[in-house]
């Protein structure tokens, strides 16, 4: 769609391809961030000598949580919660790691144990969205380009952009979940005494970079769904 649309007349610009290029940069630059300041702080070891694996038991054994166990997983399979077998999953940089990047990692997915033991609502709410939202994802573009090829069919293509309109609606969900579980990982760390002062300033920087990359893919999102809807939420088709 970057290049407009032929019927006959050949191509012209779309100019609303200007905003996936600006979501793209601010995804890329967020990318980049995040990776330059957790490489930056890998290479700073903790002088309590923990590992991630370490500072993620000492906060679950300290915050009483006692039936969540913590995993180490291939680096390719990134660092998560899972909800539903109540497991810490750590890359394995991170799990042996002792460096600043490693302790604020783990600490921020225990801050997500957290949250599922004292039933923190905005996680329900997204555990709840996923099925529906992969769903209306995977329909949201066949139900809209199904709608141009029926002679411009508004019904099919705005149930379209309305079910695309789902994936931002779970990132805005997911926002308060992440900033709220950096927020724990912070103040646990501090309450347990797992970094020292120095250490701490780098903690936050982990944390704060990884937590734009979030804010990034809602702002790509919201211009995907403008660009969706100055495409094709006119109610006419597109002659010229």
């Amino acid at each position: 769609m970057g290049y407009g649309y032929g019927y006959g007349y050949g191509y012209y610009f779309d100019p609303t391809y200007i905003l996936i290029i600006i979501g793209m940069v601010i995804s890329l630059m967020a990318s980049a961030s995040v990776k330059s300041t957790m490489a930056k702080y890998k290479k700073v070891r903790c002088s309590t000598g923990l590992t991630g694996a370490m500072a993620a038991e000492q906060i679950l054994y300290r915050e009483g949580i006692s039936d969540v166990t913590i995993e180490c997983m291939e680096d390719s399979d990134g660092d998560h919660y899972d909800p539903r077998t109540k497991t810490v999953r750590l890359s394995s940089d991170v799990y042996r790691g002792a460096t600043v990047t490693s302790v604020a990692v783990a600490a921020h997915e225990c801050g997500h144990a957290i949250q599922h033991a004292k039933s923190y609502a905005p996680l329900s709410v997204r555990a709840a969205m996923v099925p529906v939202v992969n769903l209306a994802s995977n329909l949201s573009m066949p139900l809209i380009l199904l709608g141009v090829v029926l002679s411009w069919n508004q019904v099919l293509i705005n149930i379209g952009i309305f079910a695309f309109s789902g994936a931002l609606l779970f990132q805005l969900v997911t926002l308060p979940v992440e900033f709220n579980a950096s927020s724990r990982a912070l103040a646990k760390i501090g309450q347990y005494g797992l970094l020292a002062e120095e250490e701490n300033r780098g903690c936050k920087k982990v944390l704060r970079a990884a937590a734009f990359t979030y804010v990034a893919a809602a702002m790509a999102t919201v211009l995907q769904l403008v660009r969706l809807v100055l495409l094709f939420g006119g109610g006419r088709r597109r002659d010229d």
